[in-house]
């Protein structure tokens, strides 16, 4: 064994430390499946103790205690095991009196313990977050069978480990992709309402309205039935259904549904965009949400008398899609989580509408997902923003596994 000072921390200690905080063990009570296998350990080595030890940044937290001594933790300093997390192998002490670097150092409680064995918890990525070890107030022995058992135990626990953090992980996947289409679905949801109003107040308009209606109602059948095709499968990213999409016809119909809900607000929306634009490789739906989600931001955060700005034109191999407002801008703060899901910004809605904080996220993964990029620039408070959307033409299946991959 290579033995190396106790005040010196592992190379790779700020991965090691995200790794167990990814654990989410510390501070957790005795568990019975822990306990069970310090005790094997004590009755392996016939030892007084036994220990489950994780190594925090200054402590090291007990998660299991065989002994008689009732401590939840120790400082970092004091332990034995903040020098075993630094090998790969099990480090034994088999007299701790008779080790000159450990005698030298007065934190370390070397004339209680005398014999000491720890394995790593080494996680898969090779980060040693802690120790099963075996403690005795006398000088021992322990035999290459015991070592080796006690090494099979430390994988035990980190197996134990893995497992929760792969069910924790699975739980939140679930979880964003719920949210993701529930998302999804409001903006036909609101579609709907908007064309029953227009239709109400405006009898003539029946059939483009009806049109909309049955449009909306089947984008709902469609993320109701992806939701349940993805819950089904272990890979839960989102994949594309591409397909050419000739988005000045999007962006009319989008018009068309937001009418009412700018001329609430005494708000006109202009629209420009090149006569001979070209048709995207896309997926529709999912650009669709995106470009509902930015004018319907534009005239929730804007205020009344005011005008948005749409813009749609050709930009090299891209099209480069612009919705500007002039409503209430964003501070530096806004700017640095703007794309962060249920982001608290400084800016509220104008017209008592509500807001959930994931469309802008749930945007910038659906563009990033078209390898394209998604930006927002504004001149202050009070000076209006505007979003900057660039899609590619032609949609490269090849960079999109690549970066799936990447994520993954």
């Amino acid at each position: 064994m290579t033995y190396r000072r106790p005040y010196s921390v592992p190379d790779n200690e700020l991965l090691r430390l995200e790794k167990l905080k990814d654990y989410q063990i510390l501070d957790t009570h005795s568990e019975d499946t822990f306990d069970k296998l310090a005790l094997l350990a004590a009755q392996i080595f016939n030892t007084s103790s036994a220990y489950i030890n994780f190594v925090d940044k200054e402590r090291v937290f007990v998660k299991s205690n065989v002994s008689m001594l009732l401590m939840d933790d120790v400082p970092r300093a004091e332990s034995l095991c903040t020098i075993a997390i630094k090998n790969d192998n099990v480090t034994i002490f088999t007299d701790t009196l008779t080790v000159p670097e450990l005698i030298s150092n007065p934190a370390l409680p070397i004339d209680d313990v005398r014999f000491y064995a720890g394995a790593p918890l080494k996680s898969p990525e090779g980060h040693n977050v802690g120790t099963i070890c075996v403690v005795d107030s006398k000088p021992g022995e322990a035999t290459e069978e015991q070592l080796t058992m006690l090494k099979t135990l430390a994988s035990i626990v980190i197996d134990k480990l893995e497992n929760r953090l792969r069910y924790r992980k699975s739980i939140e996947s679930q979880v964003n992709l719920m949210n993701i289409t529930l998302h999804e679905i409001k903006n036909p949801l609101a579609s709907i309402k908007l064309a029953n109003e227009i239709i109400s107040k405006s009898p003539q308009s029946v059939e483009r309205m009806t049109e909309n209606i049955y449009s909306s109602v089947s984008r709902i059948q469609s993320k109701l039935s992806e939701l349940l095709k993805q819950s089904e499968l272990e890979d839960k990213d989102m994949m594309l259904s591409v397909e050419e999409v000739d988005l000045k016809e999007m962006f009319v119909r989008l018009l068309n549904n937001f009418e009412l809900l700018a001329l609430r607000k005494k708000q006109v929306i202009e629209f420009h965009c090149d006569e001979n634009l070209p048709k995207i490789e896309a997926d529709r739906t999912k650009i669709s949400d995106v470009l509902h989600n930015l004018l319907s931001n534009a005239i929730k955060y804007s205020y009344h008398d005011t005008t948005i700005k749409v813009t749609a034109r050709e930009a090299g191999n891209y099209v480069h899609i612009e919705v500007k407002d002039e409503g209430q801008g964003l501070n530096f703060s806004d700017m640095q989580k703007l794309f962060t899901k249920f982001a608290k910004l400084s800016s509220t809605p104008t017209g008592k509408e509500t807001s959930n904080g994931l469309g802008l996220s749930i945007s910038k993964s659906f563009i990033e997902l078209h390898n394209g990029n998604i930006y927002a620039m504004s001149p202050g408070k009070d000076k209006g923003t505007t979003f900057i959307v660039s899609i590619p033409f032609k949609f490269n299946k090849t960079e999109e596994l690549t970066e799936i991959s990447e994520y993954n």
